[in-house]
């Protein structure tokens, strides 16, 4: 007696040549596999949803920035002209601080319940599921910078003199450069018993040019200095993001499925 069930579908057995073979399974593997576009959209709305649900990132990271920015304020005079020199550097380290605690809680997530287990077991591309983690983690901290932005200017009296639509252009690249490097070094530390202290070690010194352009580039701007009249710095930090995040695109598969 025959054997019961679904009969499996053999191209070599109903006469096909081997390039006729060749097309049935790339074509069968494109049917099966969702695109990669999908798979980035997929995982950017699970953490969206989620961080909707809990608001643990952004209300960690919004109180910490706050309360950086306030500290600074009552410790330099608001009102000095050297403000404007050291309102870039506050800005810039209240975000680097503030995002940790959130980039760590992005992969901790997925370590509950076996989650990145099982997305390590799925043939889906591990760069997908980084992209997706770096876009949600930008999204984060761009909601912060939006709310803490107005209060900022408020507390340090700002009156930026020189081009402000440049702001618009470095603190979204200084802030991708932080998101990027940050979500890729977490999820080397993930697993360590010390991540909260090992991420910082690992981020601070590999993030500390595109820091550095992020400070001189925000100065410059509410200074009004023609000091950099090319963008130097600008241009220094678009190139750093494009450097970092493709390697990191390029090694993350292989952090992913690393013991």
């Amino acid at each position: 007696m025959a054997p019961s069930g679904r009969r499996h579908f053999h191209p070599e057995q109903q006469g096909f040549s081997p390039e006729e073979v060749t097309i049935l399974d790339s074509a069968t593997t494109r049917a099966t596999k969702p695109s990669w576009t999908h798979l980035v959209l997929t995982h950017l709305k699970k953490d969206l949803r989620i961080e909707w649900r809990s608001r643990e990132a952004i209300n960690s990271m919004l109180f910490f920035s706050l309360l950086v920015v306030v500290l600074f304020s009552m410790a330099f005079d608001p009102t000095a002209d050297t403000s404007r020199e050291i309102a870039g550097g506050v800005l810039c380290v209240a975000t680097l601080f503030a995002s940790v605690s959130a980039l760590n809680q992005a992969w901790a997530r997925e370590i509950r319940h076996q989650v990145l287990d099982a997305l390590r077991m799925t043939p889906s591309d591990g760069a997908a599921l980084f992209l997706a983690k770096v876009l949600a983690n930008f999204l984060f901290v761009s909601v912060v910078q939006l709310l803490l932005g107005p209060i900022f200017f408020i507390m340090y009296n700002l009156h930026p003199l020189g081009d402000v639509w440049l702001l618009a252009l470095v603190i979204p690249l200084g802030t991708w450069a932080l998101v990027a490097n940050g979500t890729f070094f977490a999820a080397i530390s993930i697993r360590s018993r010390n991540r909260e202290l090992l991420l910082p070690l690992i981020l601070f010194p590999i993030f500390l040019p595109a820091l550095l352009a992020m400070v001189l580039s925000t100065k410059t701007i509410l200074t009004g200095d023609d000091s950099d009249p090319t963008l130097l710095w600008i241009k220094l930090l678009g190139g750093y993001d494009v450097i970092f995040t493709t390697v990191s695109l390029l090694l993350f598969d292989t952090v992913l499925q690393a013991e």
